[in-house]
């Protein structure tokens, strides 16, 4: 692809996006972090974990990215009596008229393009472990056969942070499959006053569809064709492995606080959200500052405090913080 033509096609891609981001304003109102974050996963081909308190509009929001992004929507609601079985389908035996036996499979809510897996955590770890195989290869293995889902596939997901009665934590396995974690906090006043006039009126505004699955597709391919600096890279792999206790690139306070960090699977998310963020703001190439700012939803969900740590009153976000500007700071000096 010449030059001139791939940055025809990542502008033109920056117009659609600044419409998607229009028509879904429409409906989910404010939060545009929550949003260009939910939008980078759509875009880097990943999963994103939303993690805020009930009323938040979690749902609305997935529900109004299926429609934008053109996309077949499913949801599930999870509970801790939620069998793998009611995720992926089942094989039911069936007589026919002629009075043979013979098995018919009937696919369950995961086989759509967005599925929307509601409290994630309250579901046995047995349950949770069926999205593991569909997360990672967007496919499922029932009785046997492999069965494709749909193309493209994604799953938000959304967690309460602060109920623990009745849940199950996510297994480390699974939290690395989200591309990112996006915490979703309370509206400013202005936007909730917003918020009260637009939905409690007589009229819902309705979001209209502006991409179809096969040109999130297409816009999957394009940013992987983004080009990404020399001094990017670096700076990615620098903070990765700043973050990991035990390397030679840790700082002390990551050996000390740190229990685990980030594997190699958080670099490649890194590399490919930093790309979106510079789509979504409106640039050919990402920087510095969209590493900085990509950091914590990126590696937050990939790394654990020690209880040490923990019992100190020690803060995961604020260390990826410092780490971030400590890494950044040193590359942009060299």
């Amino acid at each position: 692809m010449a030059d001139a033509d791939l940055v025809g096609r990542i502008e033109a891609l920056e117009e659609r996006l600044a419409q998607a981001r229009s028509s879904i304003s429409r409906r989910f109102i404010g939060q545009e972090r929550v949003v260009d974050l939910t939008l980078t996963a759509l875009l880097c081909g990943g999963h994103a974990l939303l993690v805020g308190l009930p009323g938040l509009g979690k749902t609305r929001l997935v529900d109004t990215l299926a429609t934008v992004m053109g996309l077949q929507g499913g949801r599930i609601q999870f509970t801790p009596d939620l069998m793998p079985a009611d995720i992926l389908g089942s094989e039911v035996l069936e007589t026919a008229a002629d009075g043979t036996r013979g098995f018919r499979f009937i696919p369950g809510p995961i086989f759509c393009q967005l599925l929307m897996a509601d409290e994630i955590n309250r579901a046995s770890p047995r349950t949770q472990s069926a999205l593991l195989q569909a997360m990672q290869e967007r496919e499922v293995t029932i009785a046997g056969q492999h069965r494709p889902l749909g193309v493209p596939f994604h799953v938000l997901a959304t967690q309460n942070p602060i109920e623990q009665e009745g849940t199950y934590p996510l297994p480390e396995a699974q939290l690395d499959r989200f591309l990112v974690q996006v915490d979703v906090p309370y509206p400013t006043r202005a936007t909730e006053r917003e918020i009260l006039l637009a939905t409690t009126g007589a009229e819902d505004a309705q979001a209209t569809a502006v991409f179809t699955g096969g040109e999130l597709l297409a816009a999957q391919t394009l940013l992987r064709r983004m080009p990404v600096g020399e001094a990017i890279v670096e700076m990615i792999l620098d903070l990765v492995r700043a973050c990991r206790p035990g390397d030679s690139a840790a700082p002390a306070y990551v050996n000390e606080q740190v229990a685990w960090g980030p594997g190699p699977r958080a670099a490649q998310a890194l590399m490919l959200a930093v790309r979106a963020e510079a789509l979504l703001t409106g640039r050919l190439a990402p920087s510095p500052e969209d590493v900085r700012k990509l950091a914590v939803p990126v590696l937050e969900h990939r790394m654990a405090l020690s209880f040490g740590a923990r019992a100190q009153g020690a803060d995961l976000t604020g260390l990826i913080e410092r780490v971030a500007t400590e890494t950044t700071r040193v590359e942009a000096a060299a």
